[in-house]
């Protein structure tokens, strides 16, 4: 239904900036999922690669099978990171998302509240930093 269950921004004075570009993403993802039609729920690569670049960043997008949508927003400076390692990153991120989704106590659509989570996305942004 397209609301944030996880936002993490580093700066945090840029976080409305980024609630923006990930909003603005949610469109761009959208087109890609129908344009891709039935071929998307055949292959099991579910990375939507670059949605789009600005002047500032670029952002990634990744769909799971259930529809869950994850959106990455990196600085356009950094070109260490290449598709492979932005594929990867999604995929830890899927990982810990389906371990949030085992939790019993979990109810799904809630915002996620998980210190395991926030080590993992804290643990990758220091990687690309």
């Amino acid at each position: 239904q397209n609301y944030p269950l996880y936002i993490r921004s580093v700066p945090t004075e840029n976080e409305l900036k980024f609630h923006y570009t990930v909003h603005t993403s949610l469109d761009v993802v959208d087109e890609k999922i129908s344009a891709m039609g039935k071929a998307l729920v055949d292959q099991r690569e579910l990375y939507l690669g670059l949605l789009y670049p600005t002047e500032d960043y670029k952002v990634y997008g990744y769909v799971t099978n259930s529809k869950v949508k994850f959106v990455m927003v990196v600085d356009s400076s950094n070109t260490a990171l290449r598709d492979n390692e932005i594929r990867s990153m999604f995929r830890k991120l899927h990982n810990s998302y389906t371990d949030i989704m085992c939790n019993p106590f979990y109810n799904p659509g809630d915002r996620i509240h998980s210190k395991a989570f926030d080590n993992m996305v804290t643990s990758m942004m220091m990687q690309v930093c």
